[in-house]
């Protein structure tokens, strides 16, 4: 899968947007607040989220505040999907932290009209690639909650392989869960 990005800047001059055949994965802005409501109220997309839906747009709009800083404090990055033919975000992927030449912690959420179409696929692909080579990572970890089987199907599909069992690794809403560990190598893509 071959993916547009500019490296003629360093990755945090300016919000690096990624193109790939059918999406656009761009900053989330004061303008995406009403699509994140949307996507994340849905109880099937946030059933296996570690976040309580938000309770209006406005929490939304802290959302966007919260990855604007993390971006600016160089320890995340999270893009919004698009559609090549549409402005609206029908999901958000990237890294929920990273430590450069170390390892990586990769999140996603979709819009759930839009599962099993391989929108979440190609934008994984295509974040993989800027974390290997842009921001320099060994290692992308992701950790799944028991019974999310789209995200464990989707996880494998792109290559990476299951850990193990983190035991009541999450605590969220008053409940313990477990988690399954799954990780990718810069070298498993290599092979």
């Amino acid at each position: 899968m071959s993916t547009l990005i500019d490296h003629k800047t360093t990755v945090f001059d300016k919000f690096p947007t990624i193109r790939t055949p059918h999406l656009e994965l761009v900053q989330i802005t004061e303008k995406h607040a009403h699509d994140l409501f949307k996507i994340l109220c849905d109880k099937q997309v946030s059933q296996y989220y570690n976040l309580l839906p938000p309770e209006d747009e406005n929490d939304c709009q802290r959302l966007v505040d919260y990855f604007r800083e993390r971006f600016r404090s160089k320890s995340a990055i999270r893009w919004g999907i698009q559609l090549n033919d549409n402005n609206e975000i029908i999901g958000t992927v990237g890294f929920n932290h990273f430590t450069k030449k170390h390892r990586a912690n990769i999140g996603y959420d979709l819009q759930y009209s839009y599962c099993n179409k391989d929108v979440i696929a190609e934008a994984l692909y295509a974040v993989i690639s800027f974390g290997f080579f842009a921001l320099d990572i060994n290692r992308i970890e992701v950790e799944v909650m028991e019974g999310n089987d789209l995200s464990i199907e989707l996880l494998n599909k792109v290559g990476f392989k299951q850990e193990g069992v983190l035991r009541q690794w999450h605590y969220w809403d008053d409940k313990h869960y477990d988690m399954l560990m799954f990780s990718l190598l810069r070298s498993d893509g290599e092979a």
